[in-house]
């Protein structure tokens, strides 16, 4: 714990109320708010980029290129995780030397500056390799922006909050990463159900790059009103600022060892947990268990719905009962819990012997679907090497729809036999899809304990000076590094054991490594008084 940064309790004679800012829940309303409008937004443009993966790959990589250009498409996609911990070293710094409230909206013009940039960037067809080129450039700066803006918002609310209730007012910032995703779903459904399929994959996929203009706009509009973090303000004008924020926070070994803990004893842990209550969760109940894409993200949808609301209430919790215990349970409840879950989810699905797992089966949809029509194009008959049920490649013919393709090759390679299935999607009022979403709900519960009180935890684990430049690094290399691995991970251990349960391992061994680590090292400083620690 950094020597400027000692808790005091209420009555210690320390204490002095002056420090306190005062603030009307109005205005704490309207902070909340302009920090969290940018902060959605910043969420929404990084998702729409693996939303639309798919066509971003036909856009900017050669028309045969194929599960290479995918591929190469979710490479770029990864490249914004990757950069976020730099993102939050430079913007940190910056922060913690000329202010929140610059700093952050810096990083709301870049991110919006890089994604309606990608919404008018011409594809392969027109300027070649530099397509991706540039692709790859704008994605890059997206990674960076969001390095810097979630620390921003965060330390920015913090610094005006009341000493005491810094868990509930900080966990409305904590809604807005799944926020973000619904946002983004939602306008990309519009946009495809406003427009023919050849118009959406033509130019309409672009739409929800645009709109990010308009929503970043309102966005600087509101926060270019507010003024400056008050705690920032007193420690400036008591001549408290750092001159090498970076420096302080990584080259002394005192802070440094708080970021380590940081990282170690909460922020991996509470990043594998996010990632696999949202993201390997829809990954596992779409590919692995084979039920229809859209009937997955709807089911998934439903559970963050119910799930969200918890994200505050973790959050007020954490102001009475403290930050450690709510996410060290979170851990340990997701190490008891996770092969328990997810062999509920394959009972529910009819799946319930791991060895009958189809890694290609046929997509099943829960309820009865109905059989539109069967085409077949046969060619010259040969023996068959391969059969690929092409369910990533599917391609939704309007809102209720969907085409299953099956391309069946000889022993040279050769496409003897396609198969084309359009099918009605089945009900999602049925007892496996209600079991689904409860199961994924309770996932979701879970990334709330360890999610809802995570920003507190963070700002009043360091000092006043360096806590942009601190409290960002670990947070995004728990979340982009730790949690962005997990579908990655997750896959690879499926590929390399065969066992579709096994990539529920690496969550597990990390929630086991963040569980002993904050148990034992972690220090809870829920009662720190920030207004005083900023000019002592």
């Amino acid at each position: 714990m950094p020597p400027d940064s000692t808790p005091h309790s209420p009555h210690s004679p320390h204490h002095h109320k002056h420090t306190e800012p005062v603030l009307s829940k109005h205005s704490l309303w309207t902070i909340i708010a302009a920090s969290s409008a940018g902060t959605l937004i910043e969420w929404y443009d990084f998702y729409i980029f693996g939303a639309l993966a798919v066509t971003i790959s036909d856009v900017f990589f050669p028309a045969d290129s194929g599960a290479t250009g995918l591929l190469s498409t979710l490479a770029t996609f990864a490249i914004g995780f990757v950069v976020r911990p730099f993102g939050a070293i430079v913007f940190g710094a910056l922060g913690d030397m000329i202010g929140r409230k610059y700093t952050f909206m810096v990083t709301l013009l870049l991110m919006g500056g890089a994604t309606f940039v990608i919404g008018v960037l011409p594809g392969y067809s027109s300027i070649g390799w530099l397509a991706p080129a540039l692709l790859i450039i704008l994605r890059l700066g997206q990674g960076l922006a969001l390095g810097g803006e979630y620390g921003g918002a965060a330390t920015y609310v913090a610094e005006h909050c009341p000493d005491g209730k810094r868990g509930y007012w900080t966990s409305w910032i904590q809604t807005t990463a799944t926020l973000g995703l619904f946002l983004s779903l939602g306008v990309i459904l519009l946009c495809r159900f406003l427009l023919t399929p050849d118009q959406f994959s033509a130019w309409g996929w672009r739409i929800p790059f645009w709109v990010s203009l308009v929503l970043v706009f309102f966005s600087w509009f509101i926060r270019r009103r507010m003024s400056e973090s008050p705690l920032f303000q007193a420690m400036k004008a008591s001549g408290k600022g750092a001159k090498n924020p970076i420096r302080e926070s990584f080259a002394h070994k005192q802070n440094l060892r708080l970021v380590l803990l940081a990282l170690f004893g909460a922020t991996a842990g509470q990043g594998v947990v996010w990632y696999t209550g949202q993201f390997y969760a829809m990954n596992f109940t779409k590919l692995t268990l084979n039920i229809e894409a859209s009937q997955t993200e709807i089911i998934v949808g439903i559970a963050l719905v119910l799930g969200t609301p918890f994200f505050v209430f973790c959050g007020w919790l954490s102001d009475r009962i403290g930050r450690k215990p709510i996410m060290m349970a979170g851990c340990l409840l997701a190490l008891i819990l996770y092969y328990p879950i997810y062999g509920a989810m394959a009972a529910a699905a009819n799946v319930a012997d791991p060895a009958r797992f189809p890694p290609a089966g046929p997509v099943q949809t829960l309820g009865e679907p109905k059989v539109e029509h069967f085409a077949a194009d046969t060619a010259e008959s040969k023996p068959a090497r391969t059969v690929t049920v092409s369910k990533e490649r599917q391609t939704f013919t309007d809102g209720t729809t969907n085409t299953i393709t099956t391309t069946q090759t000889d022993a040279d390679g050769k496409v003897v036999t396609t198969r084309k299935s359009t099918i009605h999607l089945g009900s999602l009022s049925s007892t496996p899809a209600l079991t689904l979403v409860f199961l994924i709900w309770v996932q979701v519960l879970l990334v709330t304990l360890v999610y809802g009180p995570i920003a507190a935890f963070l700002v009043e684990l360091f000092p006043t000076r360096i806590r942009y430049t601190s409290m960002s690094l670990p947070y995004h290399v728990g979340n982009g590094i730790f949690g962005g691995m997990v579908p990655f991970i997750g896959a690879l251990l499926v590929e390399r054991t065969s066992n579709p349960y096994s990539g529920l391992w690496y969550p597990m061994a990390v929630c086991a490594l963040t569980l002993v680590v904050g148990t034992f090292l972690l220090v809870e400083r829920r009662d720190v008084r920030l207004h005083e620690e900023a000019t002592n």
